[in-house]
């Protein structure tokens, strides 16, 4: 696979009131999400409630998603789980149903010890799927392991055959660039910060994986054509109303609130599954008025309006 050029959007989970799995916003999430220029879904991770599902309901949402696409966009299959045993059944699901990569965070309770052990249990993943590139999941904040990339790619280069890249979600953007330049960039580094993408952009960022891409990628797509175009100002303005968004966002939990900010473009949904809590109908309200107050809805309803040259 190429290096990805462009957006990939962390899709949220889709539940049924009573908080089973509901599949069926899928097509019409993925028919939005090709409309609005996405490149490719990231499925299953942080925004997905990956952790939150069990591996018979992640297959589910995978093979939803794969179906759904239809070589539209490209579908990353987040498989981390802490069991390695069962990210290797997730993975060797995903290579089987056709998904174009497979990704992976560290585990989370019982915590790799060292970037050896890190890349040694990144090898037993990715080779249960031995034909799909394979993107580490780097997200220190979530899972409490934060380690020395460069030295991850160092060894993974030797330990992971279909290593293809980083999803990087961290603001450590001296690292980043690092890893950007690895080797003459033979990795595929993909940003995961979307309130940091024009920062990214300036250090070389070609591609980036984001939630809040579910709703706004028409705005961020915007913020890289200013960049690419030379018009810095412009695109400093535009990403700085997304960071306000971004600031309004998570004075909620940040899952549930841009579940809500779906629900307010026409997608609902549904709920989270606990600890995370949807936000209550006042809560909804008061993040609509505060977005609307920022610019945040009118703007994206103006880019989202505007026809296609």
């Amino acid at each position: 696979m190429n290096k990805i050029q462009g957006l990939i959007a962390a899709t949220f989970s889709t539940f049924n009131e009573d908080g089973t799995v509901n599949l069926g916003p899928i097509p019409a999430i993925v028919d939005k999400l090709v409309d609005d220029g996405l490149k490719g879904v990231f499925i299953c991770g942080t925004n997905g409630e990956g952790p939150n599902l069990t591996v018979e309901e992640r297959m589910a949402v995978a093979e939803a998603y794969v179906e759904a696409a239809k070589g539209r966009l490209l579908v990353f299959v987040h498989v981390g789980h802490p069991s390695v045993a069962d990210c290797r059944t997730l993975a060797a699901h995903a290579e089987q149903i056709g998904a174009d990569a497979v990704s992976a965070v560290a585990a989370f309770y019982f915590k790799p010890a060292n970037v050896a052990n890190l890349a040694d249990c990144m090898a037993q993943i990715a080779a249960a799927a031995p034909n799909t590139p394979f993107y580490y999941y780097h997200i220190p904040a979530l899972t409490g392991v934060g380690m020395d990339m460069l030295e991850f790619l160092r060894l993974g280069e030797e330990r992971i055959p279909n290593l293809a890249g980083i999803k990087y979600t961290a603001a450590t953007l001296h690292e980043y660039q690092a890893c950007l330049n690895y080797k003459a960039g033979k990795f595929d580094v993909l940003y995961g910060y979307d309130e940091l993408l024009l920062p990214a952009l300036a250090v070389g960022a070609q591609g980036a994986v984001g939630s809040t891409y579910n709703f706004a990628a028409p705005l961020y797509l915007r913020v890289m054509e200013l960049f690419k175009g030379g018009h810095l100002h412009e695109a400093q303005q535009l990403q700085l109303r997304l960071v306000n968004m971004i600031r309004e966002m998570v004075k909620y939990s940040p899952i549930p609130a841009q579940k809500a900010i779906m629900e307010m473009v026409g997608f609902d949904l549904g709920p989270t599954r606990l600890p995370l809590n949807a936000l209550q109908a006042e809560e909804k309200e008061q993040l609509r008025a505060n977005l609307e107050a920022i610019g945040f809805l009118g703007a994206l309803q103006a880019v989202t309006t505007t026809p296609r040259l």
